[in-house]
């Protein structure tokens, strides 16, 4: 808990444990290749853990609806790509 109080103290908006990061590293997308591939990342890394045999069987996971079927959520915003 010392190590969370004293990551907290390096923080403007925290006032007592830090327990995440506030950063990040944006990726612009820049083409449809590269959306491609950061979907393909994403829906990939329960395959890569071990948790599922194919992404759209991770529950949790747009792949579902990106294979055809229907996932968890109603109405989720798939990206198509678009001609540039």
């Amino acid at each position: 808990m010392d190590f969370f109080k004293k990551e907290a103290e390096k923080s403007s908006n925290v006032k007592h444990h830090q327990f995440w990061r506030h950063d990040n590293k944006p990726i612009e997308l820049w083409s449809n290749k590269v959306i491609q591939q950061k979907i393909d990342y994403l829906h990939n890394n329960p395959v890569e853990e071990g948790l599922v045999y194919k992404p759209e069987d991770y529950v949790y996971s747009s792949a579902t609806d990106y294979a055809g079927l229907k996932g968890l959520i109603d109405d989720v915003v798939v990206f198509r790509m678009f001609g540039i």
